[in-house]
């Protein structure tokens, strides 16, 4: 395998990359008020500033994943890169609803591509073992730096710049990575011959995917058998039954089901869907817990999520020894195990408490969260072909999207019937709303529950040998 020789500046725009994406996901909810007003959104159209970003998301990480595998790993992640870009740039310039949504929507697509990419070149620009655990720790970490830098920088730009600085923040940055790119990172290894690209299976789990994503989206608006719904999931679903037979016939198809007998990839999407669904969900509740209770400004917000970010660092660190200790399965269990701990002492936080009572629990979350989000993206990659490694991650990536829609509605559900009232989260009076996040916090411990008990018993392996053990410690 042909590795960069830049490794150092290699791995600077892999996690920088990381860094903005995830900058900008929790960076839009601190500029929402700011544009909603400016732009005449009703509350129920400001949703999809939000929305039509996940939708283009989910719905083409799939073919982002096999188009990185046939045209090139570098080349898609600048194509990836730039299409992120011009989003931002048209979304800083948007004067219209409309703009906007199209330029968040073009910000999903370029995530969509991007996600993928980044983590197959992390593959091919590194060397398996503690070299490739080593950078895919500091990617991973980079994904909590940028959420908590996020709601900080949103609320610095938005109060003293603009809400359109919100998006023009990021095009400086694409430009860079760009340019950067082709000196520093290595090109995967491109199939021979004609590319072929399965189209009736493309256009039929993209069409599926974004369905379905579609429902999930509307459905704790609209209702979950509502009319306005149902048929958008019903569609989805036939689509993706129909993409299933589809793969079974062709002969070079998008997905190759046996990639699936592949366990520990399956594993990994799954443990991403109930990562996703638990720790996934904790940036929304934490913001409404000091925006909503204790009447933060979004920049002392931001503030408090400080020990989250660096306690993310430290589970990075840990990441190698734990790998040689305990495996990929123990390493899971223990992330999911420090999940149940931080959420359960996140419900003792008070209406009439301080930012302080948070740190406790978020340094142990935090140290969880570094653990397992990188633990499976390791266990996805296990004995997948080099040629099939941008697929596989989007895979995981699609169980991790599909995870945090679903965990997030099942939470509003649950809150909704135990309080008995279908108030939004945000209208909310504070004891209420204490109340309501103590809830999401203990439905999160208990989601982390079952992600111990899926490590447990179905990424169960051997302790790596001695000489492993040697390797892997001379490599520090």
């Amino acid at each position: 395998m042909n590795v960069s020789k830049y490794k150092g500046l290699a791995l600077f725009i892999l996690a920088i990359s990381q860094l903005v994406m995830a900058l900008d996901y929790t960076i839009i909810f601190v500029a929402m008020p700011s544009l909603g007003k400016e732009l005449g959104f009703s509350a129920n159209h400001l949703q999809w500033v939000v929305s039509a970003y996940s939708l283009a998301f989910g719905g083409f990480l799939l073919i982002g994943g096999r188009l990185s595998d046939l045209l090139g790993r570098r080349r898609m992640f600048m194509i990836a890169m730039g299409l992120f870009g011009l989003g931002s740039l048209l979304g800083g310039l948007a004067e219209s609803q409309l703009m906007l949504i199209a330029a968040r929507a073009l910000q999903g697509l370029g995530g969509a591509l991007l996600s993928p990419a980044t983590l197959s070149l992390i593959m091919s620009n590194f060397n398996e073992g503690p070299e490739r655990n080593r950078a895919m720790g500091i990617w991973a970490s980079m994904g909590g730096v940028g959420m908590s830098l996020g709601l900080l920088l949103g609320g610095v730009l938005t109060s003293y710049v603009g809400w359109e600085s919100t998006f023009l923040v990021n095009v400086p940055i694409a430009l860079a990575v760009v340019i950067l790119a082709p000196f520093v990172l290595t090109e995967s290894q491109v199939p021979a011959g004609a590319k072929h690209v399965d189209a009736a299976g493309t256009i039929s789990v993209t069409a599926g995917l974004l369905l379905v994503v579609y429902y999930l989206i509307q459905a704790p608006v609209e209702g979950w058998v509502s009319a306005a719904t149902v048929p958008f999931a019903a569609i989805g679903a036939l689509l993706l039954v129909a993409f299933v037979i589809i793969e079974q016939r062709t002969k070079e198809p998008l997905i190759s089901f046996r990639m699936f007998r592949n366990r520990n990839l399956t594993v990994a999407a799954l443990t991403a869907f109930l990562f996703s669904a638990s720790f996934g969900s904790l940036y929304y509740f934490l913001t409404l817990y000091t925006q909503g209770v204790l009447h933060y400004s979004a920049v002392q917000s931001g503030l408090s999520f400080l020990p989250l970010t660096l306690s993310a660092f430290v589970g990075a660190k840990l990441i190698n020894t734990m790998l040689v200790k305990v495996g990929v399965a123990g390493t899971i269990a223990t992330g999911m195990g420090l999940g149940v701990i931080g959420f359960l002492m996140l419900t003792g936080l008070s209406e009439s408490g301080s930012a302080w009572g948070m740190i406790p629990g978020t340094v142990i979350i935090g140290i969880g969260q570094a653990l397992v989000f990188t633990t499976m993206f390791i266990a996805g990659s296990t004995g997948i072909e080099p040629k099939e490694q941008g697929v596989a991650s989007a895979l995981i990536s699609t169980g991790q999207q599909i995870g945090g829609a679903i965990g997030l509605a099942i939470i509003m559900a649950i809150i909704s019937a135990s309080l008995g009232t279908s108030s939004t989260l945000e209208h909310m009076q504070p004891a209420d709303l204490n109340a309501a996040i103590h809830t999401a916090f203990f439905i999160s411990a208990a989601t982390t529950v079952l992600g111990i008990l899926v490590a447990f018993l179905t990424l169960k392996q051997p302790k790596p040998s001695k000489l492993d053990d040697i390797k892997m410690t001379a490599a520090h």
